[in-house]
């Protein structure tokens, strides 16, 4: 099966699926109102398509000893294309970052941290992301709680 864009079962499938990776193609099958053996041909092939690209726990970070999130505000001294690059390699090499997006406007970078705690955390960026080549600036910020974590995107499956 070969996608260009998901249809509305292929939508429908998508949306049960990041709601609970771990369903059955059996579950998957009856919740979306087909049978099992085309929606799993459907959604291996979103899976080739690379609309699917993994499958994910959503781990507590508070339960896990992860107490402290604090989003970094990165400024770079140069943002030539090989610059940013390099940067973003660093970043995947950072443990505690776990999100890492390149801004427009005054900031180059916004990256999501999680410490054990904020001796972990100002160890990372004091020694660490201030350290790193090309860093001109760092503010950050730390979250007092979160109030909203809906992890994929939206998707407009018919009801």
């Amino acid at each position: 099966m070969k996608y260009h864009q998901p249809d509305a079962v292929d939508r429908k499938i998508l949306a049960a699926l990041q709601e609970d990776g771990r369903m059955t193609n059996v579950e998957l099958a009856a919740r979306v109102e087909i049978t099992a053996p085309p929606c799993l041909r459907r959604m291996k092939a979103l899976e080739k398509a690379g609309f699917i690209r993994g499958y994910h726990a959503d781990l507590d970070a508070k339960a896990l000893g992860y107490d402290v999130t604090a989003f970094a505000f990165v400024g770079l001294s140069s943002q030539a294309d090989a610059d940013l690059r390099a940067f973003e390699a660093q970043v995947r090499a950072w443990p505690l970052v776990r999100s890492c997006f390149m801004l427009s406007g005054e900031v180059d970078f916004i990256l999501r941290c999680v410490a054990r705690n904020l001796t972990q955390l100002q160890n990372f960026i004091t020694e660490e992301l201030t350290a790193a080549k090309n860093v001109a600036s760092v503010k950050t910020a730390l979250a007092i709680r979160e109030s909203k974590n809906e992890p994929g995107i939206p998707i407009d499956a018919p009801a």
